[in-house]
């Protein structure tokens, strides 16, 4: 059986490091400017994405003509400016007016210290980055450019750390732009959260949203050969702890057989069309044997969205984190908020799905088992059962507004869990920022969805970056948030987006 991997890599990306000036200073302070802003590049090697230095900038033209190449290259995910020396900010406005790649302000200069008792006036025509910066600040504001901006000298961890985040959102806006999305069926009948522009989405983000006939996908199942099954269940038996009855010669051995098939044609469908994310629904199975567990776990844990129930929102979420998290430890997964252990100033969140959360979220080695779902009307399904292992999370999830779509991201701990032997499906169980109650009053007055992404690869600053880059609400609940505070926002945000939209 072969494959061909879904990539999460950032290693086919780069950002330009571009600096401003201009033809005042004369051609050793150009030379100067440049040796200088070449060192600031190399200062930032060795982050995930790789900074390509860029000649330095000092007409208009020049900086236009650079705009559209950035635009029409697709490996290129945004652009790094400094204004080392003055560069008037006119010559900025057709540039940044033609950007469509994010934008990454670095407020830095050559130097950490400065000397003193040297500084003559041909340093600081040299040296004025403070100055050249505030300018170029002054024209993005004045043209409505999202960017972001981080400040300070990139020897500076903290500078370092900020750049990489806005690098993984880059690259997380990179892949939604560029994402191809099945529905095979349609959505859960009755429920709103999980409905959606479909248009709007692909206009915002980029994102192709269609539907496929849950049979077209039964077929692609059908296909599956024995010795590709026979390959799959001895990848399983190698990697996971399988329960003695899934094993060959086991009483439901089958059951395996018929979720490996089912991972295959899943596979081969999605390879084809060349999708990145999907959703399936318990509500719309044809005919296939079972409700896909075992398969979405792992094609999930490849860096394939998925949003079970139709939930195309948080199938794109789930692509985006886990292109955004390449590299790091953790992982990205459907995640549901299910029931509450209110014990007072002890309150814990228990998440999980049917079937479907991503093994990604554990190094512990789960268990293959096989019981029954109890809704879809269809054979008992096999799944992946695990607890993610405690530490930082995220949880996000996209609502559409109406007028505009949604984030709100609440950050969290999990944590150990208790004992769950009548339980067995992935699950996590965490503490919400800043307490249990005002976390739950935030989310529901934001009518945020009970589907979220959980991460525990990236942070909240890298989706701020990425709702930033999008241009899209987000709404954070973490450990300064009050209820009242909260409430303002949305209120105030509600004015905010309808007037930025226009009329």
């Amino acid at each position: 059986m072969s494959r061909t991997p879904l990539s999460t890599s950032l290693d086919a990306f780069e950002v330009w490091f571009v600096t401003g000036s201009q033809n005042l200073y004369g051609e050793e302070t150009l030379r100067q400017v440049a040796e200088q802003s070449q060192a600031v590049a190399d200062g930032l090697s060795g982050l995930p994405v790789k900074v390509v230095w860029k000649p330095v900038l000092k007409d208009s033209d020049s900086i236009r003509r650079l705009a559209l190449e950035v635009n029409g290259r697709d490996d290129v995910i945004g652009v790094v400016a400094w204004m080392h020396t003055f560069s008037p900010a006119k010559m900025w406005i057709a540039g940044l007016d033609a950007l469509q790649k994010p934008l990454l302000h670095l407020h830095t200069q050559a130097n950490v210290e400065l000397p003193w008792a040297d500084i003559d006036f041909d340093f600081m025509n040299l040296n004025q980055a403070a100055h050249g910066d505030r300018e170029f600040g002054y024209i993005q504001t004045r043209l409505g450019v999202a960017r972001k901006t981080v400040v300070g000298h990139v020897s500076n961890p903290v500078v370092r750390r900020q750049v990489e985040d806005w690098q993984r959102a880059a690259a997380g806006w990179a892949a939604s732009r560029t994402l191809k999305l099945a529905r095979f069926g349609d959505n859960m009948r009755f429920v709103a959260v999980t409905e959606g522009d479909k248009t709007e989405a692909e206009l915002r983000f980029g994102v192709q949203v269609n539907t496929w006939g849950v049979n077209e996908l039964a077929d692609a199942v059908a296909a599956a050969s024995d010795a590709d099954v026979d390959a799959l269940v001895a990848e399983y038996t190698a990697s996971y702890d399988v329960a003695e009855e899934l094993l060959p010669g086991g009483a439901r051995h089958q059951s395996l057989r018929d979720g490996a098939a089912i991972e295959i044609g899943l596979r081969s469908f999605l390879e084809e069309g060349g999708f990145g994310a999907f959703t399936t629904s318990f509500e719309d199975l044809g005919a296939l044997k079972q409700l896909p567990g075992l398969a979405v776990q792992r094609l999930m844990a490849e860096g394939y969205g998925f949003g079970a129930e139709g939930d195309w929102k948080t199938a794109i979420l789930v692509r985006v984190a886990n292109v955004m998290g390449a590299g790091l430890p953790g992982g990205a997964s459907l995640m549901e908020d299910y029931t509450y252990d209110l014990v007072p100033g002890a309150e814990r969140i228990l998440g999980a799905h049917m079937l479907e959360v991503s093994p990604s979220l554990t190094t512990a080695k789960p268990r293959l088992e096989v019981h029954a779902l109890g809704i879809g009307g269809k054979e008992d399904p096999v799944r992946l059962v695990f607890t993610a292992d405690p530490g930082p999370a995220l949880v996000v999830a996209m609502s559409d507004m109406r007028d505009r779509f949604r984030l709100v991201a609440n950050v969290v701990e999990n944590v150990d869990a208790p004992d769950l032997p009548n339980l067995p499906v992935g699950r996590a169980v965490w503490k919400p920022q800043p307490d249990f109650a005002t976390s739950a009053a935030c989310w529901l007055a934001a009518g945020a969805a009970h589907h979220t992404v959980m991460t525990t690869a990236v942070g909240i600053e890298v989706f701020r970056d990425f709702a930033e880059i999008a241009k899209t609400e987000l709404v954070v609940i973490d450990d300064d948030t009050t209820v009242r505070d909260f409430q303002r926002e949305l209120r105030w945000n509600q004015a905010y987006y309808r007037l930025a939209q226009g009329l």
